[in-house]
């Protein structure tokens, strides 16, 4: 599965199988080196609040800012150790994502379950379904589908992988507390 998705991802990916979002997927991601030793050297809490991801995406990275210019100087303050720094009456937003999923694939006997369970994804990243067999009947309406919904399809052949259709770009409409979350939660179970 890896070598079929290598066309679709940075070179520098690495490869997991997981149970995610109610579904068994292969990821492809890449840890943020800098901010992995960051974490480490500064002893970071995890990050696993959606409030305190929340708060965080209302600062900017690297400028600090007053507190007292903060409409919401509770939960700042409350935030886990390593997030951001304190100086003072300052506080600077340290934390960023800590990798970044290239892409999803799920693999499926069924091309609407597939369909279905690597849609799942679609706030977080791109993402494909492996079919296991080939459908006799309805692939292009199948291929048609899952172009609509983004999803790539890839089809599991006697003589290996071959790519029906290349999954769509990732591209978020906007930056939330929900898509940080799910990769804080998979940078808590790859790291």
């Amino acid at each position: 599965m890896r070598e079929a998705a290598l066309p679709q991802v940075p070179s520098e990916s690495e490869g997991a199988m997981l149970s995610v979002l109610g579904t068994r997927a292969f990821l492809l991601y890449r840890v943020d080196e800098p901010e992995h030793r960051r974490r480490q050297e500064v002893g970071a809490e995890r990050l696993d609040s959606i409030p305190a991801l929340a708060c965080l995406l209302g600062l900017p990275v690297g400028l600090p800012v007053p507190v007292g210019s903060l409409p919401e100087q509770t939960e700042v303050r409350d935030l886990p150790r390593g997030a951001v720094e304190w100086d003072t009456d300052l506080v600077t937003r340290r934390a960023v994502r800590p990798l970044a999923v290239d892409l999803v694939v799920v693999r499926a006997a069924d091309p609407r379950t597939g369909l279905e369970r690597a849609g799942r994804f679609a706030p977080f990243c791109r993402r494909a379904v492996l079919l296991d067999e080939v459908p006799c009947a309805g692939l292009d309406a199948i291929v048609a589908e899952a172009a609509f919904y983004g999803i790539g399809v890839l089809l599991d052949e006697p003589d290996g992988i071959r790519i029906a259709l290349e999954p769509e770009a990732y591209r978020p409409l906007r930056h939330t507390a929900a898509a940080w979350h799910f990769v804080e939660e998979l940078y808590g179970r790859l790291v």
